[in-house]
């Protein structure tokens, strides 16, 4: 064990205090912790001339930080935060709703999770009315009133509402696809494709708690919810008429700018969906599947 206690002109540390000489980590934490306690008078002052073994002790810091072997990411010390971490790469999940059966990594995601069937939403948008069960949605919900798209793609230029969504496009450019399925090994860009791939062994585990009915994709679930809930909470300006996702709101706004981007390659007339054009081209073919 070494004692230190140093004072002379250019260090003055009022506390002493005890460290073992061969647990750096130790030392570190030690220090940090004297230097966090506000109730305390004892303090430490530190010039620019330092040529006491404090500064070897201080420089310690940086050497005891933990790294991520696997993604890099660094952590202050190997404890709750690093466990938590580690989950992400090992896909420990210990955390399960009772409700459902679906899994979480973290104990926090499973409570937020558990408003889904509580159905407690008591996060607000102020201009919609819309409801959200975090606190953080709405915020992100708001960009689609300001049309914000603050995240741009340095490869392409296009613009994104959420980090998260831009983060997804990327790959895109960089081809990395980091979710495969266990069952055939083909690998996919997004956690959605993969889930819609799995489709592929009859599996449907996202369950209505109102009728039973089941479904292959938590996407379908939801939209499926709508018919019970009768929420229709994209409204269009123009008109009134409410729709239960934005992507119907958005084709419907086409009516109103008259917007026909899908043309048929025949005879060039314009429509406002995709799907229309094949159903139109029936036409010029005389195909009449239905007899």
């Amino acid at each position: 064990m070494a004692f230190i206690k140093e004072e002379s002109e250019d260090v003055k540390i009022e506390e002493t205090f005890t460290v073992k000489q061969e647990d750096p980590q130790e030392q570190t934490e030690l220090i940090e912790e004297n230097k966090g306690r506000k109730e305390e008078k004892h303090h430490v002052k530190i010039e620019e001339k330092t040529n006491l073994q404090t500064d070897g002790i201080l420089k310690w810091r940086d050497q005891n930080r933990f790294t991520c072997t696997q993604c890099g990411k660094s952590f202050g010390r190997k404890g709750d935060f690093f466990k938590i971490h580690m989950r992400i790469h090992t896909g420990e999940k210990p955390f399960t709703c009772t409700q459902c059966g679906k899994s979480f990594s973290r104990s926090s995601h499973l409570n937020e999770h558990m408003k889904i069937h509580t159905r407690e939403r008591p996060f607000t948008c102020t201009q919609c009315g819309k409801g959200f069960t975090l606190s953080s949605h709405p915020n992100r919900h708001k960009k689609i009133h300001t049309r914000e798209k603050p995240f741009t793609c340095t490869q392409c230029g296009k613009t994104f509402n959420y980090s998260s969504c831009l983060n997804e496009h990327m790959r895109i450019h960089t081809g990395e696809k980091p979710f495969t399925c266990t069952q055939c090994g083909k690998s996919f860009s997004r956690s959605s494709h993969l889930n819609e791939h799995m489709i592929h062994t009859g599996e449907k585990p996202f369950t209505c708690t109102l009728c039973g009915k089941s479904f292959g994709r938590n996407f379908d679930l939801k939209t499926h919810m709508t018919i019970h809930t009768e929420e229709n909470t994209f409204t269009c300006t123009q008109c009134g008429k409410s729709f239960s996702r934005s992507s119907h709101l958005n084709e419907h706004m086409k009516i109103h700018t008259r917007e026909r981007p899908f043309t048929c390659t025949q005879c060039g007339k314009g429509f406002t969906l995709s799907s229309h054009p094949n159903r139109h081209k029936k036409i010029h073919t005389r195909e009449k599947p239905f007899t």
